[in-house]
């Protein structure tokens, strides 16, 4: 099922790409967003969020390293200093969480399963009336 949108005298190309920028459909393949979204497996998506999380926390950690350098540092001092060295400790964080980090993504994961596990084996409270 495709969700572009055609709308008359506009090419297909121009409708796929209307459709992207409204957020209903990926802009290079044209296919609807959800529609790769459900195939990853609840470890999977654990796993992407403690590793998220742990980019977190790495970046306001590097955020307050960062803080007292002022001038000096591989950008110097202008007006967008402080947005494109916010820009490198992002990536920078997500880099190091990638690389495997200070190891707290895996303890969050393990918590994460733990809680689904937890949540999957109580029984359901059924209301009686």
């Amino acid at each position: 099922m495709s969700t572009i949108s055609t709308m008359p005298g506009l090419p297909a190309s121009a409708s796929m790409a209307l459709d992207a920028a409204r957020g209903t459909t990926r802009p290079s393949t044209g296919t609807p967003i959800g529609s790769h979204a459900s195939t990853k497996t609840a470890a999977e998506k654990a796993r992407a969020q403690a590793q998220d999380f742990e980019a977190m926390f790495l970046n306001t950690m590097m955020q307050s390293m960062f803080t007292g350098i002022g001038s000096e540092g591989p950008m110097g001092n202008s007006p967008s200093t402080g947005v494109w060295r916010s820009f490198m400790i992002d990536e920078y964080a997500k880099s190091f969480a990638k690389a495997g980090g200070v190891g707290l993504a895996n303890q969050v994961y393990g918590t994460l399963l733990g809680q689904q596990e937890a949540r999957s084996a109580a029984p359901t409270k059924t209301s009686i009336q």
